[in-house]
């Protein structure tokens, strides 16, 4: 059997690291930038501190800041169109998840026509092309959209967010520097970080998982429990830390999927606007527990990566508890709602959301194989 990794070509980190941004453009011969972010980031002077830095080296920029959380389809089109007005030859996408995906979506439409229509990229995307050459430049440490062949839009018309996974979207670089996350509002690391915690369990216990990704995912786990308490606090180094630890648990799934949690998380998005990693973390201990009886032994390495002492001395079910428990405490810790009623959750509404779910391209890579009553069980229970 064999196993691909797909990854950027060049990625760099540390606080500082856009100083690079430049240089990257320049060596690949690249002449004007479509910028795609949004207008919380154009105010926190995000945007500024990229544009400054291209105006210091003559390079040009166009910019597109109409991109909302949870990106509609709405969203995509008028991207594109801004691209082809602009005369821009790549983009560069400043922002969490939103922004990264929006740009990957923009960026494979203008170089796969055919597929003007965004729906109809759903799924693993039938495309022919790369997409335009994306820099990645995130803001946020959870999402990993900087390193991951997937991205997420919202069909608004018919209140769902579908899944599009396609090797020809991921950024050519990739610049994880920790001075464009530190301004991040204590409850957006918090729910952005419990993102990339959910991604690297999921990566972990997913049918696809093997052995390079579950090293990626155990180091992942280690790193965000260790770092995500203090980074909400604002220290400098833990958000330098949780930069990393999201990009490591990016590079595992992106490769080998996710599961449940996230197939849940989706509709959730499309139905309330529910921020994304909210949503995930909300229910992450919930379909854990589910999820328990089909993960072996994994729940115990779970459970060691996130400092569980004396891990080895427990039966199976304990370790698993232990790794739920942890991972409760860990929320708990960072401020993330007890409950799926506290973000607008209408009992009306959860069969739908549960058919959602189950429809999810993410599903499928669950452990356990959920009916819609197992769903629709867990989405009250949570």
């Amino acid at each position: 059997m064999t196993q691909r990794m797909i990854l950027n070509e060049t990625a760099w980190f540390g606080a500082g690291a856009l100083r690079h941004l430049p240089e990257e453009v320049q060596r690949r011969g690249m002449r004007k930038a479509l910028i795609v972010t949004d207008k919380a980031l154009v105010a926190a002077g995000a945007l500024k501190r990229v544009t400054d830095l291209l105006a210091q080296h003559q390079l040009d920029w166009a910019v597109y800041d109409e991109v909302v959380p949870n990106p509609t389809i709405r969203v995509v089109q008028q991207g594109v169109t801004v691209f082809r007005e602009s005369g821009a030859d790549y983009l560069i996408a400043i922002g969490g998840g939103s922004p990264q995906d929006t740009s990957k979506a923009i960026g494979i439409i203008i170089n796969n026509p055919e597929f003007e229509d965004v729906r109809s990229l759903e799924g693993v995307s039938p495309t022919r092309h790369p997409c335009v050459p994306i820099i990645a430049i995130p803001t946020t440490a959870g999402t990993a959209a900087e390193v991951t062949i997937n991205y997420v839009i919202t069909d608004e018309e018919n209140r769902r967010k579908f899944v599009c996974v396609d090797p020809h979207d991921i950024p050519k670089v990739a610049i994880i520097d920790a001075e464009m996350m530190a301004s991040m509002p204590a409850s957006l690391k918090a729910a952005t970080g419990i993102d990339a915690l959910t991604h690297a369990i999921e990566g972990y216990i997913t049918r696809g998982a093997w052995t390079l990704t579950d090293m990626l995912h155990l180091k992942a786990i280690e790193i965000i429990s260790q770092s995500l308490r203090e980074s909400v606090a604002g220290n400098i180094e833990a958000v330098e830390q949780m930069a990393l630890g999201q990009y490591v648990a990016g590079m595992g799934f992106s490769n080998v999927g996710l599961g449940l949690v996230h197939g849940m998380a989706h509709p959730l998005g499309a139905f309330y606007n529910v921020p994304h990693g909210v949503a995930n973390a909300i229910l992450l201990p919930q379909v854990m527990a589910w999820n328990a009886s089909c993960t072996g032994e994994k729940y115990r390495d779970i459970a060691r990566a996130m400092g569980v002492k004396q891990v080895e001395s427990l039966s199976l079910d304990q370790a698993r508890e232990a790794a739920v428990a942890a991972v409760r405490q860990l929320c708990r810790d960072v401020g993330i709602p007890r409950s799926l009623r506290e973000v607008g959750l209408k009992e009306a509404d959860i069969p739908a959301l549960a058919q959602a779910a189950l429809d999810d391209v993410c599903t499928g890579g669950n452990p356990r194989t959920p009916d819609l009553e197992d769903v629709i069980a867990l989405y009250r229970q949570s």
